[in-house]
This record gives C-alpha cells, sequence and structure tokens, in this order.
C-alpha cells in the first residue's frame, strides 16, 4: 500500500516533510514517516505546472503560420505537453501516482492547485477513480496546520469542480489569445502596422482601462472656476470657510453679481458665529487584508509593485510567518481569531510601540473582522502563531520586512480602540451670507498608534454662538483637474471592482459583491504581462499605454466586448459557478466560441475603416522611410529614434547620430536634410545660451560627424 502527497513545489514538499517525525531526500520525492501517516508515503512535487496547453502547431504544422483562412482554431479536444526541462520530474511524479494506492493533492488550497495536480494526474494517464483521493486544505506552512491538516483530510473529488473551474479559465484564455492575437496582429499589417500584438481575455480589458484613462487625461480641458472664501480670526488664530450651501461661480463676474444681488462686496466684514455643533465620531481600524487590499497599500506606501508584493507574501507564507496570501477574504474566523488573541503579547512586543498596549479594547470578535460565514476558502492575510526572530527579521529582504510590518499593524487593529475625534462645524453668518467652518481634534489615537503619521492639527479655536469675528471675503481662481494616472495599486482595485475606481474602503464595501477581472492569483501577473509585452510601461509609480499599446487598446474597440471589464466580470461570475457545480464546462466555452466567431467575422471590416488606425499607418510609414542618406557611411539612412536621429547602418559599424535638440533649438527633418546633404544650414534663429538664457541666430554645420555652430 503505497501512499503519494502530490506538493505543488519542492519547498512545500520540504515544509510538510519538516512537520512529519521522520524524512530521508530521495530524487524528486522525499520519504517521510510518522504515526499520522500510513507507511510507505512520499511526498513528491512539481515546478508549479508541470503540463501545459499545447500551441496550435500542435494540432496541424500548418497552424506555425498565422493566417487568416485558418482562423477560428477550436479544437475537438485539447491537447497537453510537459516543458522538455520539466520531463525528467514529471517522470518521476508519473511513476510514483502510478503505483499509488492513495493520493493526498497537497498543491496551494485553491484552484489553481487543483488544476496543476489534476493536469499532472490526467497527463500520467492514471484513472483516479480507481485511488483512494483525498486534499489536504491549509491556511498556513506552520508545523501546527500542516499535522492539523493532515489528521483532517478532505475527499478529493469534493474539490474536482474548482479544477474543472481553472481548468475552463485556462482553455478559454488560450481560445482567445491563440485566435485574437493573429486575428488582430493580421488584420494590423494589412493597414500597414507592423508587429505582433497580443490579445487576452483578462490583459486586453486591463490594457484598456488604463489606455481610457490617459485617453481621458490627454483630451482633458481644464475648466476655470472662482469660489467665494472666507477668513475669519478668533484670538488671533486664523480659520477658513466655505459657502454654505457649496456653490462654484463660472466666471469672477457671476460672482460679482451674485455679491452686487446681495448687496455684498468683498474685503474686511463682520462674521457672527451663529450655530455651533460639537460631535464625537469614533472610526475602526481597516478591514484586514485580502491579496488585492495588500498590494494596493504596499503600491501605495512603498511603490511596490503588485508582482513584488505578491512574491514578498508568498515568501513570508513559505517562511510560515503569514497566512495562505492568494486570498480575496477581509474576514477570519473565530478560530483564527482565537489564536492572535492567545499571542497579542507576542504581536504587540514585536513592535516596541508602548502606546499600542495602552489602547487595548476589550476582549472579544468584531464582526467586522470576525465572520465565519464570510469565509468561503481562505480567510484574510494575517500573522501566523510563528513570528520572527530579530535576526531573522533582519536577514529579509526590505519589502519582506514592509509587507510583515503592514499585516501585522492591520491585524492588530482589530484589538485597539477606534480612533476617535470630536468634530466641530460652526456656521458663521457674513450680512447675508452663511459660511461653514470645520475642523477636527484627536480625542483618542486608538488604533492610529500603530500609525507612523502624525494626525495634521486642524481644530477650530475656542468659539461661542453670537461671537463676533474679523472677516474678510475673497475669491480664490481655480480649475477642475484631470483624473489621476494609474498605478499598479489603483489598477488592480480597478481590477477587482471591474473599472469601478472607488479608492475609499466604504465605498469599496459597496461593491462587495461586484465580479472583477482576473482573480486574486492572476491580477498582478496580467500587468506584468502587459509591462513584458511593451504595452504598459512604469514610470515614477505611475502606469502609462504605450505607442504599442494604444494601437491594440484602439484596435481592440473593433469588438466591445473585447474591451469591457463588465462583460469580463461577467465571465468571471460564470466560471465561479463552475466551480460551484452550478455550470458546466461545455456550456461556458461555447459561449467563447461563440464570441470568437464573431470576433473574426466583424474585425476586418471594421478596422479597414478605422481612420485613426489608418493615420496611425501613415505615420509608421513615414518613419520607417529615411529622412537622408548618411553623410558619414554613405550607405545608411538616417531615421527617426524617437529621441535622436541614428544612421540605418549602426548594425555594420556606422554610429552617426545628431541629436533632436542642440544649443536650446529643436532640429526638424528639414533641418537634418540639410545637414546630410549640404553639411551646413542657413542662419537659424532660436537658439538659447546656457550661461544667459538669452536668444541668438547662428549656423549649424558638420565638422566630421560631429555637430557645431556657426557664425561666419
Amino acid at each position: 500500500m503505497t501512499t503519494v502527497i502530490l506538493a505543488e513545489k519542492p519547498s512545500q514538499a520540504r515544509a510538510y516533510a519538516e512537520a512529519f517525525a521522520q524524512s530521508k531526500k530521495g530524487e524528486g520525492l522525499i520519504y517521510v514517516a510518522d504515526p499520522i501517516l500510513p507507511r510507505d508515503t512520499v511526498i513528491t512535487y512539481g515546478f508549479g505546472h508541470l503540463v501545459e496547453l499545447a500551441m496550435p502547431e500542435a494540432y496541424d504544422p500548418k497552424y506555425k503560420r498565422w493566417a487568416m483562412k485558418y482562423l477560428p482554431i477550436f479544437p475537438d479536444s485539447y491537447k497537453y505537453f510537459v516543458p522538455r526541462d520539466k520531463q525528467k520530474q514529471f517522470k518521476i511524479v508519473s511513476s510514483l501516482l502510478k503505483k499509488a494506492d492513495t493520493i493526498v493533492v497537497a498543491t496551494d488550497s485553491d484552484r489553481e492547485g487543483e488544476n496543476i495536480a489534476w493536469s499532472i494526474m490526467r497527463q500520467s494517464g492514471i484513472d483516479p477513480r480507481k485511488k483512494r483521493l483525498y486534499r489536504l486544505w491549509i491556511n498556513s506552512l506552520e508545523k501546527s496546520a500542516i499535522r492539523e491538516g493532515f489528521q483532517n483530510l478532505r475527499n478529493g473529488w469534493d474539490f474536482f469542480t474548482r479544477y474543472k473551474e481553472a481548468q475552463t479559465r485556462q482553455i478559454s484564455d488560450w481560445l482567445v489569445g491563440m485566435n485574437g492575437s493573429p486575428l488582430f496582429t493580421l488584420q494590423l499589417r494589412k493597414q500597414g502596422i507592423k508587429g505582433v500584438y497580443s490579445i487576452g481575455r483578462v490583459q486586453t480589458p486591463t490594457l484598456y482601462m488604463v489606455y481610457q484613462r490617459d485617453e481621458e487625461i490627454d483630451h482633458f480641458k481644464p475648466v476655470p472656476y472662482t469660489e467665494l472664501t472666507a477668513d475669519f480670526w478668533a484670538s488671533r488664530h486664523k480659520f477658513s470657510g466655505k459657502l454654505e450651501p457649496y456653490q462654484r461661480f463660472e466666471t469672477p463676474a457671476s460672482l460679482y453679481q451674485f455679491l452686487e444681488q446681495k448687496g455684498m462686496g468683498l474685503g474686511k466684514q463682520e462674521g457672527v458665529v451663529e450655530k455651533l455643533k460639537k460631535e464625537v465620531k469614533q472610526v475602526a481600524s481597516p478591514s484586514l487584508f485580502s491579496l488585492s487590499s495588500l498590494q494596493s497599500e504596499a503600491n501605495r506606501r512603498f511603490r511596490a509593485s503588485a508582482s513584488q508584493t505578491l512574491k514578498a507574501v508568498q515568501n513570508l507564507y513559505e517562511n510560515k510567518f503569514l497566512s495562505y496570501p492568494r486570498t480575496d477574504c477581509n474576514y477570519i474566523t473565530d478560530k483564527e481569531y482565537a489564536y492572535l488573541a492567545q499571542n497579542l503579547d507576542k504581536y504587540l512586543a514585536m513592535l516596541d510601540n508602548g502606546e499600542a498596549k495602552d489602547q487595548l479594547k476589550p476582549a472579544g470578535p468584531d464582526k467586522r473582522y470576525v465572520n465565519s460565514t464570510k469565509v468561503q476558502e481562505h480567510h484574510a492575510i494575517i500573522p501566523t502563531r510563528t513570528t520572527p526572530a530579530p535576526a531573522r527579521l533582519a536577514k529579509m529582504s526590505r519589502l519582506d520586512q514592509q509587507v510583515y510590518d503592514l499585516v501585522l499593524c492591520r491585524t492588530l487593529g482589530m484589538f485597539l480602540k477606534p480612533y476617535e475625534y470630536e468634530k466641530t462645524t460652526a456656521l458663521i453668518r457674513v450680512d447675508k451670507l452663511l459660511f461653514k467652518a470645520t475642523g477636527n481634534v484627536t480625542v483618542n489615537r486608538g488604533w492610529k498608534v500603530l500609525e507612523t503619521r502624525k494626525e495634521k492639527a486642524g481644530g477650530l479655536p475656542q468659539l461661542a454662538e453670537g461671537q463676533v469675528l474679523s472677516a474678510r471675503l475673497s475669491e480664490e481662481q481655480k480649475e477642475t483637474k484631470p483624473p489621476a494616472k494609474f498605478t499598479e495599486g489603483t489598477l488592480i482595485t480597478a481590477m477587482k471592482t471591474a473599472g469601478k475606481t472607488l479608492d475609499d474602503e466604504e465605498a469599496q464595501a459597496i461593491l462587495k459583491d461586484v465580479e472583477g477581472i482576473g482573480t486574486e492569483a492572476t491580477r498582478a501577473s496580467t500587468i506584468d504581462i502587459l509591462k513584458k509585452r511593451g504595452y504598459l510601461e512604469a514610470k515614477k509609480n505611475q502606469l502609462t499605454v504605450t505607442p504599442s499599446g494604444q494601437i491594440l487598446a484602439k484596435a481592440a474597440e473593433a469588438e466591445p466586448l473585447l474591451v469591457s471589464a463588465q462583460m469580463t466580470a461577467q465571465w468571471e461570475k460564470a466560471l465561479k459557478q463552475i466551480g460551484q457545480g452550478q455550470r458546466s464546462q461545455d456550456n461556458f466555452l461555447e459561449q467563447i466560441k461563440r464570441f470568437i466567431s464573431q470576433m473574426i467575422q466583424q474585425v476586418p471590416d471594421k478596422l479597414a475603416i478605422d481612420p485613426q488606425l489608418a493615420d496611425r499607418a501613415k505615420a509608421e510609414k513615414q518613419a520607417a522611410e529615411g529622412i537622408a542618406v548618411c553623410p558619414v557611411c554613405k550607405a545608411g539612412q538616417i531615421m527617426d529614434k524617437g529621441k535622436f536621429y541614428g544612421c540605418s547602418n549602426y548594425k555594420s559599424g556606422c554610429r552617426f547620430t545628431l541629436p533632436k535638440k542642440f544649443a536650446g533649438k529643436s532640429l526638424g527633418k528639414r533641418i537634418v536634410r540639410t545637414l546630410a546633404s549640404k553639411g551646413k544650414t542657413d542662419k537659424l534663429d532660436g537658439f538659447v545660451s546656457k550661461k544667459t538664457g538669452q536668444r541668438y541666430s547662428a549656423k549649424l554645420q558638420l565638422e566630421g560627424d560631429k555637430l557645431a555652430l556657426a557664425f561666419d
């Protein structure tokens, strides 16, 4: 009787082995023994995905060459293969699975883990129905959690629908990519636009969200407006108020007209406190972290990319310091609360924060954080019972330390009192107008003692109803602002809320039932793919669509469903229904196939009449044509290289270049042509002195392969 424990990767297999009484390493496996295990138990592992979907040419060699006549590609059944560098390990795993009487699926406790395990079993050619099949489902790699999990193994077949969900997601992404990418690439080439353009069921609507935001910003036209504000003085304390009810004025003239109607003007006035209201407000600590909210917060605080944060939290999970990372849940159960409460002093000791203990609230779970009905697969990301020793913590990467501290503080926040402040609202009458001034004063910092940033002082001076104040009315010229560029943090949030980019926590809570695009496990990789393929770039923590990304996003508009975050979210909802056994794989894939067939039928005609793509093709053609013959090698063409002009013959050794700007003057193609053909220009205006900033005129000339000024 042989039992095989199938782990997802070597590090996971080692964590399991360390939890048992005895272990001995073999080639591609670990022999283990323990009273809680059957005799003859071995652990083996994959390297993540040992088995992958085959490319179209595996079905027919003709597909290696893209052609419209071969589309759509709809295999009757799907082929899988084992990459060459993983074949040795696959043979070991396959051999063990064939001999096994009992298989324990111990890959990551999520849909993708199911897909990895079942794909390996299927590719091995075994019949799982002839084996005893169990599932290890745990939230931590701590020894106690592993042992408890193996003592309470679940029926492996209970998780089969989750595998079907993950497999359906994998196949549908393959169908969209293997049909959409050649379709759009070939049609753009017809327009004269070169390159290979990658289409994805999730990546394309994600790219389009950033493209739309960039377009909004680029085409944004600020609208000026005027505000009427009042400055007040009480006991030499100055504070400001705004018109109540608030209104803005399109022009200064409309403000003056408004004041004239009231028989008033700007400048020094007298104000009287008409009404004063004081109320104490409380703010509970934020919700516990899901992976998306942790990625968003780490990006906001540390400018970490989504994938960097995922890597950090994965490292901390594998080192047994944090719970399972790929969770979309913000809640824990009473079980997790109990061990957190039991270890509270140990966690607080890690903070070196004397104020935190003073803020502890009465013990007991709060449904804002502890709610078993909200936990389906995995609970929120929280610290485990195992805390890193100071020496171990010091050896971690900077981001690993920051992420651990972030999760630790967020978790401890639920044990601390609410942040409490007194809000003062004053309504002040100035002649016939009313102004509202507000101020907040901290009463008790509560959970905010965990924050390194202190609140800014924003209180009002001591006021009393009927009090007379000095006032001054003034106009303030403002203009509307464009929307902010996406960061990886805000894009992760937008993906989770299907494009509804709400940043504050309460607004997101309203959208808790909205289906997002992608999954907690895939959103970071989707953004990485878009960056790797050159469609997105990140500068100073802001995401921007590149020129090739703009072409793809513009072209993808030809199929509205392809760029719709809402439609993609509906697909994600349907995929989840497969995982819950409420929908069949065939039903979903037929829907995807209908979508692809419609896309192949309609996109070519739509792209052919798109004027913006035609303009882009014309610009690419002009850019591909040489500006002039290179004056140095006489063989290459001078080309526009983006940031400079350079010779097309650079691979053969010609290093001739010209700058786009010289001595403060921009050099257009006409000037470059003149320099290349004559070696010298006529006198040009617009040069700027570095020393004085004065503008002057001069000629440009080539001295060998160098550019110089001439004043003759």
